[in-house]
């Protein structure tokens, strides 16, 4: 459990990774909802990153 706490915001990265490269092949770069739902998720999965790793070291 502990392996998947550590890398728990890695993984919300690379899904807003991918949304962010969906959005732009399906034509919803007009759609700021997604565009910022996407870079909010990025930011708090780099924070949690950072803190659940400093936490579980």
């Amino acid at each position: 459990m502990n392996d998947f706490l550590k890398n728990l915001g890695l993984i919300l990265v690379v899904i807003a990774a991918i949304v962010l490269v969906l959005s732009y092949f399906m034509g919803w770069n007009n759609i700021n909802g997604v565009q910022f739902g996407a870079f909010g998720a990025m930011i708090v999965g780099v924070v949690l990153y950072i803190i659940l790793n400093k936490k579980f070291q």
